[in-house]
């Protein structure tokens, strides 16, 4: 798995394979408390992240579930690795605690798919568009304003890393033309886009409506995935966020994904549009 330490993601990663494999074996909370010996909270909180899980109690349940072999080692080994640092630490005070899980989640993996429809994908933000689309939503306080801006930026060099996050963004051309800044940070917005896509792990598309009808009617959304753990979807909400963790569903949102690649302009036809409006 692509390291960028978090603890607490890593966590619920861990947990929330733990409950699925339980539920999928049929086993209840009872059942498996009683095989290592616990309280029923215990495993409640093995299965949330909350306790820090030993790879012996990990094993121990995955071989009373009756997981495969690889898929045991598989898990042990993150739970041998679940007490990394946590990277956004420095940022603790200003980060809305239903993103912390997010960024953790970025932090560690491999590939991410970001559909957006409101605002540029917010790794690749400039310094000057974030800032100006941070005081604009008025959901930051204005003196954590440039706190916030600095953790944006300090999530995009994920994108330049030694192991970078390999990144593919479909962008909704109304997010493209939103009037964020003045029409100089548009233009190094736009410049910032065109010099991002040059690299080869940061894939733009964007997609308009005469590109006709697709499948991501319920908005904006992402799809993580990792080496060494299941898929896991996400979506916001005006407050907060709905992690998607059911194989059924994260397959859904996967398959939305391929459509709107499929529907968006090609990336090359993409740039193009970008480099016409660096120069209006």
């Amino acid at each position: 798995m692509v390291e960028r330490g978090d603890s607490s993601a890593l966590r619920w990663l861990i947990g929330n394979e733990l409950r699925r494999y339980r539920i999928q074996a049929g086993r209840t909370v009872s059942d498996a408390s009683g095989v290592l010996g616990c309280s029923h909270a215990k495993i409640t909180h093995l299965e949330t992240g909350r306790y820090q899980q030993q790879p012996s109690e990990i094993a121990a349940l995955l071989e009373f579930y009756g997981v495969p072999r690889h898929d045991t080692d598989r898990l042990v080994s993150l739970t041998g690795r679940s007490d990394a640092r946590t990277w956004w630490a420095p940022w603790a005070n200003v980060v809305p605690d239903w993103f912390k899980t997010f960024v953790g989640l970025e932090g560690l993996a491999k590939s991410e798919f970001d559909y957006e429809t409101a605002l540029l994908p917010g790794l690749l933000q400039t310094e000057e568009y974030a800032r100006a689309a941070t005081m604009a939503t008025g959901f930051v306080r204005p003196d954590h304003s440039e706190r916030f801006v600095s953790f944006r930026l300090a999530r995009a060099d994920r994108l330049v890393a030694a192991q970078p996050l390999d990144f593919h963004a479909v962008i909704e051309e109304s997010a493209l033309l939103r009037r964020i800044g003045d029409d100089e940070v548009r233009r190094d917005q736009y410049r910032h886009l065109l010099g991002m896509a040059e690299r080869s792990n940061v894939t733009i598309q964007v997609i308009r409506p005469q590109d006709g009808p697709h499948a991501a009617v319920s908005g904006p959304f992402f799809v993580f995935e990792f080496d060494a753990a299941k898929p896991i979807g996400y979506t916001e909400l005006l407050d907060g966020a709905v992690y998607l963790q059911d194989p059924d569903q994260v397959a859904t949102y996967m398959m939305t994904a391929k459509n709107l690649q499929e529907t968006a302009m090609q990336p090359d036809e993409s740039l193009a549009l970008i480099r016409k409006l660096v120069k209006t």
